[in-house]
């Protein structure tokens, strides 16, 4: 039976899909763990190169012989919410001035895509939890 590695850290960080480079916050968060940035920024590029710069979670385990293994997950859902409602960011006042709309089929769209990374139980639990964040950055779902 082969060895087990031994995980010295594991980092979360947030990176654009297809365009990382090794400026922070990637190359200080893996230089200080030894890790060859270099070699994991053309990986994590190559991985995410249909994602065209939006921003993706990506999380970065890294061994004590300095080797990695990564995952990249979806992209956070105030990403996706900005990018269906059009908008640049959110509201500062979210209950005060709505700064945008999505639909209730962009809101299943977004809960589809978005599954696996959250910690829902169905697509109707997922879609709550999308509708929250849209809510609590002034973006109104349009129903039907």
């Amino acid at each position: 039976m082969a060895k087990k590695k031994e995980i010295t850290t594991v980092l979360k960080l947030q990176a654009p899909g297809g365009q990382a480079t090794p400026s922070p916050p990637i190359g200080p968060a893996l230089g200080q763990h030894g890790v060859n940035i270099g070699q994991f920024v053309q990986q994590f590029n190559a991985a995410t190169s249909s994602l065209n710069g939006m921003m993706v979670t990506v999380v970065i385990t890294i061994y004590a012989d300095r080797s990695f293994t990564y995952e990249v997950k979806s992209p956070p859902a105030a990403v996706l919410l900005k990018d269906a409602a059009g908008i640049a960011k959110g509201s500062g006042v979210p209950h005060k001035e709505k700064v945008g709309s999505v639909t209730m089929q962009q809101v299943r769209d977004i809960a589809e895509r978005k599954l696996e990374d959250l910690n829902s139980g169905s697509i109707e639990a997922a879609e709550r939890m999308i509708m929250g964040s849209a809510r609590s950055m002034g973006i109104t779902v349009l129903q039907g």
